[in-house]
């Protein structure tokens, strides 16, 4: 039996009609969409791609165009839903194998302490170069420890790893199209130009006091190369020739984590430092001292013949302690000539030490560079400006004195 409609045609049910596609935009439920076909990278077909999400028709016409002035490019990036957090928590592990451990810690710490609690919730495609402004401008005002200001240096650390890490969003990972970071306008941050904190007679003074110490030679070493903590104290017997004579730096020591630990220089490169005659006799009554605590612990020495600064048991030297004996020598020295103390320096120091008094010299900044490590002289050129303008000054009286001397 065949069951009839009653009713009027209007009072008859009707079919939901099917939303219309038009020029590639559509209504989906209260909002709006649009397709676009996109590329494959992989397969190089083309296929289609659905926007959705937008409020009014126009917005979908506009993102559609857009899309599709993108896609014709290859510049076309998926919508995506990770934060910042999320993003830069996959990142940090994704490269903690190429990042130096030491490194590694403070991009944590940056991510940890500045980046995540305030801006960790922002979706990452979402981020703008303002956002970003209004970041660093918050850090230096309240991003210090209970809400103090933060120094500019550290925002501008905080800059560096949030660039890096953006970058990677645009070229490895292609999340963004470009990266917000390099157009976020950082706060300025004063130049610190290392002086000349000691005068080359105040160094005598401070090594002079330092000689009855076990590790004057580190001291010495420090100042005579220029050669950084890390470097010196991951340096063994076998990197020193006393006959050329010369060092060659191969590694950096540090600590992470309570624990010693070693890698390459802070430019990834070796390099030979060449050594002065009285660098010679001082690293060979240092052997002498070593060889003598050697003999007299005999199975009790732990450090073989390897490093050149050990403990008195031949353990390696963490870096804390060369640089906590420093302001203990210069205190011992202040002590004994009340008359001509020392001001105040860090270990450091003595690698400024050493690159303003060659420079001051006349040594050309490529040597300097070379000695310190520096991957580029233009390094040497920025860091040492304040002592490259000095000799600049002087540089036309020398052009006359050497014509009229001919």
């Amino acid at each position: 039996m065949t069951k009839t409609l009653v009713g009027t045609p209007d009072e008859q049910p009707r079919k939901k009609k099917a939303p219309k596609l038009r020029d590639g935009v559509m209504k989906r439920g209260t909002t709006w969409s649009c397709v676009i076909r996109v590329r494959d990278p992989e397969t190089g077909e083309s296929k289609p791609k659905w926007v959705g999400g937008f409020t009014t028709e126009d917005d979908a016409k506009a993102a559609r165009d857009e899309a599709r002035v993108k896609a014709r490019r290859g510049e076309y990036i998926d919508r995506n839903t990770i934060t910042v957090a999320e993003y830069l928590a996959e990142w940090i592990e994704g490269h903690a194998v190429e990042i130096k451990p030491h490194t590694l810690k403070g991009y944590r710490d940056m991510i940890r302490l500045y980046i995540t609690p305030r801006i960790g919730t922002v979706r990452l495609q979402a981020l703008r170069p303002s956002v970003i402004t209004k970041f660093y401008r918050d850090l230096l005002t309240s991003g210090g420890r209970k809400n103090s200001p933060l120094a500019p240096n550290t925002v501008k650390h905080v800059h560096t790893v949030l660039r890096k890490a953006l970058t990677d969003a645009v070229l490895v990972d292609e999340l963004l199209p470009n990266n917000p970071a390099e157009r976020a306008k950082l706060p300025r941050v004063s130049s610190t130009e290392p002086g000349m904190v000691w005068t080359p007679a105040e160094l005598r003074a401070f090594l002079q006091t330092a000689r009855d110490h076990r590790l004057f030679a580190f001291f010495h070493l420090a100042a005579y190369t220029g050669a950084r903590r890390g470097e010196l104290l991951n340096l063994r017997w076998t990197d020193v020739d006393l006959d050329k004579p010369q060092i060659h730096i191969t590694g950096t020591a540090a600590v992470l984590d309570r624990q010693r630990i070693e890698g390459t220089t802070k430019s990834g490169r070796s390099r030979v430092v060449s050594l002065d005659a009285g660098t010679v006799k001082v690293l060979k009554a240092h052997r002498a001292q070593q060889d003598e605590e050697r003999l007299k612990l005999g199975e009790s020495w732990k450090g073989g013949h390897a490093y050149v600064f050990t403990t008195g048991w031949g353990d390696p030297i963490f870096p804390d302690t060369p640089s906590s004996l420093m302001p203990k020598l210069i205190a011992t020295h202040n002590k004994q000539n009340p008359r001509t103390p020392l001001p105040h320096a860090r270990l450091h120091d003595l690698r400024h030490i050493h690159a303003t008094t060659l420079l001051m010299a006349g040594t050309p900044v490529h040597v300097v560079a070379a000695r310190l490590g520096h991957a580029d002289p233009a390094i040497t050129l920025r860091v040492y400006a304040h002592v490259i303008h000095e000799q600049a000054a002087t540089a036309a009286d020398i052009f006359a004195q050497a014509v009229a001397s001919c």
